[in-house]
């Protein structure tokens, strides 16, 4: 109890002190990147020891800071989103949910920052953001996308949604599959509870998008889930069911 209430404190106190100085940063600055930095260094690193995480990342040699892709992972828990900043040394950024552009500090953040903010609700938006991703990539930055959708609650790899795969053949770069084991232990799906452990972070070769049809969005969805759930079973993790590739439109984290 007594740490759930402390690693709330210090969330809090990191959202308001180091969100403002880092969009203070990047106004002066006009560089987007910074907030990278501030993510990565500072922001990342102190949830993570509030929470009693060890962080352990193998495969860091299939990032390439050159290189414009797509990192699509598994979702199983909130602390997933420091886990991946301090994993992948990279100017990366994510396509979050909308309704973030309205919490104060926050919003501000992500929009200086540059990341997608996508209304799934609304297919025309949803297309305008993709194509706005798209344009993101082909300019150079790379994108971290949870193509289930949703936090995963029983830490199983659940379908996923076509529309990552729909970007990433459309800027036509590579997806990298990512996958986190551990994070739903430490911190589960709609829970406060946080148990100190080890998150485990594999980071695949990257998987060309060159090889797929343009429209081949489900193959390369299946060939990106295929990887990731290979890599979870390796780690120790649940896996899923390499048959359940995609989500019926408008549902998340159920099979088609």
């Amino acid at each position: 109890m007594l740490r759930n209430l402390f690693c709330i404190l210090v969330a809090v106190i990191s959202l308001l002190v180091l969100f403002p100085i880092a969009c203070v940063a990047m106004l002066l600055t006009l560089d987007p990147a910074v907030s990278n930095w501030f993510a990565r260094n500072c922001w990342a690193p102190v949830l993570l020891w509030a929470g009693g995480v060890r962080l352990v990342v193998e495969g860091q040699e299939n990032v390439d800071p050159r290189r414009p892709t797509v990192y699509a992972s598994n979702h199983q828990s909130t602390i997933d989103i420091p886990v991946l900043f301090k994993s992948l040394p990279v100017n990366v950024r994510f396509i979050a949910k909308s309704q973030l552009r309205w919490v104060p500090i926050v919003g501000w953040y992500l929009w200086l920052a540059g990341h997608i903010l996508m209304d799934r609700g609304n297919t025309r938006s949803a297309i305008a953001s993709l194509d706005r991703a798209a344009r993101r990539v082909r300019a150079g930055i790379s994108l971290i996308v949870f193509p289930e959708g949703t936090r995963s609650p029983d830490r199983r790899v659940r379908p996923f949604k076509k529309g990552p795969f729909a970007l990433a053949l459309k800027a036509r770069v590579p997806v990298c599959p990512v996958t986190i084991e551990g994070s739903g232990k430490v911190m589960p799906k709609n829970s406060w509870n946080i148990s100190p452990g080890e998150i485990h972070v594999r980071i695949g070769r990257p998987i060309a998008s060159m090889q797929f049809d343009p429209d081949d969005r489900e193959g390369l969805a299946r060939a990106v889930r295929h990887e990731i759930i290979s890599q979870s079973l390796a780690m120790g993790g649940l896996g899923g069911n390499r048959e359940e590739v995609v989500s019926p439109r408008g549902l998340e984290g159920v099979a088609r």
